[in-house]
């Protein structure tokens, strides 16, 4: 049995969890630290970081990084330059803070945690994300989102405060708070953790939410699409174009009208064509006003003068696992809806890229997408662009306000690869790349900045954005992200984390020496 410490319980190489916890849910990032500590509590996290902080340190070596839920799609937080892994999974409480008057979410909670205990429990609701084993000391500082965005934004929205254990210039390790109503330095320091990303200013221990939205009674929610070979070119632009236009026209409430499907989240799954069907979400809260009507009619719009006839899917896609049943509208409990079991880690790797779009994808992006899906291969692809809807409340929040600058914009796509873990990958990843960079060969590969597109979503993070082969547009990975945020975020770096403790790939650069 494990003996208490102050700084968290220390696993060392051999130990039965050492290589469990020394490797991401993406399997193609693991790491050899040389020991990592399991913490608590607030306490044990700033112990576990000034004793990291404290040791000498091999320079190939010296990375200390933070485990959540272990999902990050990089090798920001497992890779062989890694010395300390400090992993916050068991600070994971949820529950009403009277002193705060707010809502207290530890770092180490999961989606799944949301779900059970803040909506089950407390009937308060949390608009992240959906899958399950999702840490939420990532999530939210990544600027999370989920199926309930459109009616009630971004998870971001709703930070009141953030905690969290930094290192101070002569290595000081101290446990500070920073509130949406502070100014100076405390304030941006809140201000970096709406949308700065995990792992760039410290350890976050713990996130306050006020005026979070109740849950809703139940949801109306369909699942459908079009088989693949039923599908011509025609229909494909068409059920493309249908989609991006639906959501273009009902980009949310404004001040002089009421838009009905102002609450509708819709995803389409451009699946590779050696998977079975297209696929088709509708989701809305059931309390809306005609909640089933409106999917009932959002899918009709989609599937307006698409050839192939849209039926009920044929498969079970792994990473969605209830996108089976019918493409008529059903109402699902919420624990049913919510509460569904992680897919297993290392059974498969993947490599992810993301685009936000102002306006619908554009007839050469369509092309890009139909070319790529349909280049032949040997077996079977699991490969999806997944195109979420985005708007509506999200865009009522105006840039600057929070680090995420993408506001105004009314889709985001996720462009997904996965191989067996056993297997090289190197095909599924130049296939993924190959198709991106065709997506936006206009602007070199990446989707700029523009009057259709706006970057990329820093909680999907892709290095090749960092790459001069797959990144030719000029414009660096640090602006995709985060806009014109980038410099604020610099001088938060600067003043939170002036020694560059926390470091990886694309983390925030410290500013450079005026000459």
């Amino acid at each position: 049995m494990d003996t208490w410490d102050p700084a968290g319980v220390k696993i060392e190489p051999g130990h039965i969890r050492y290589k469990p916890l020394s490797r991401g849910f993406n399997p193609r990032w693991t790491s050899t630290p040389d020991y990592i500590r399991v913490v608590s509590t607030p306490d044990e996290a700033r112990n576990a970081l000034r004793e990291a902080v404290r040791e000498s340190a091999d320079p190939a070596r010296r990375r200390i990084t933070v485990r959540s839920g272990g999902h990050c799609y990089e090798d920001f937080v497992c890779s062989p330059d890694v010395r300390v892994i400090i992993d916050v999974g068991l600070m994971n409480r949820i529950y009403l803070d009277p002193a705060m008057d707010a809502v207290c979410v530890e770092a180490g909670a999961t989606n799944g945690d949301l779900n059970g205990k803040l909506a089950g429990k407390l009937g308060l609701l949390l608009p992240g994300g959906s899958c399950p084993g999702v840490g939420v000391g990532g999530h939210i500082s990544g600027g999370g989102f989920g199926l309930f965005s459109r009616q009630h934004g971004l998870t971001v929205d709703y930070l009141y405060a953030v905690e969290v254990a930094v290192v101070t210039r002569n290595k000081e390790v101290r446990l500070v708070t920073a509130t949406r109503d502070d100014e100076g330095d405390l304030g941006d320091l809140w201000w970096a953790h709406t949308g700065g990303g995990g792992g760039n200013f410290g350890i976050v221990t713990r996130y306050w939410f006020r005026d979070l939205p109740s849950v809703p009674s139940a949801i109306v929610r369909s699942e459908a699409g079009w088989a693949w070979k039923n599908l011509s070119e025609s229909d494909f632009r068409t059920l493309v174009g249908n989609f991006c236009s639906f959501f273009d026209e009902h980009r949310g409430d404004t001040k002089t009208k009421k838009d009905p499907f102002a609450a509708l989240f819709g995803i389409l799954l451009l699946t590779h064509n050696s998977r079975a069907n297209i696929g088709l979400i509708a989701h809305i809260d059931a309390d809306v006003p005609d909640a089933e009507i409106r999917v009932a009619d959002f899918i009709a719009a989609v599937d307006d003068g698409v050839g192939a006839p849209l039926a009920d899917l044929e498969e079970d896609y792994g990473d969605h696992p209830l996108l089976v049943g019918s493409k008529d509208a059903t109402v699902i409990g919420w624990e049913l809806m919510e509460n569904r079991p992680p897919v297993p880690v290392n059974q498969e790797a993947g490599k992810y890229k993301s685009a936000y779009m102002r306006k619908p994808l554009p007839d050469d992006q369509v092309t890009a997408l139909w070319e790529g899906l349909r280049e032949p291969v040997k077996g079977v692809r699991k490969a999806v662009v997944q195109i979420d809807s985005y708007g509506s409340a999200v865009n009522r929040v105006e840039t600057g306000e929070t680090a995420v600058p993408q506001r105004d914009s009314i889709l985001k796509l996720q462009h997904q690869v996965y191989w067996p873990n056993d297997t090289d990958g190197s095909d599924h990843i130049d296939w993924l790349r190959r198709l991106y960079k065709d997506m936006y060969t206009d602007t070199g590969g990446v989707p700029v900045s523009d009057e259709t597109t706006d970057g990329c979503y820093i909680s999907y993070p892709d290095v090749d954005l960092s790459s001069d082969e797959w990144n030719e547009s000029g414009v660096p990975w640090s602006t995709l992200y985060y806009g014109g945020d980038y410099p604020r975020l610099q001088q938060v770096k600067a003043r939170w984390d002036p020694n560059n403790v926390f470091f990886h790939q694309q983390s925030i650069e410290p500013l450079r020496p005026e000459t």
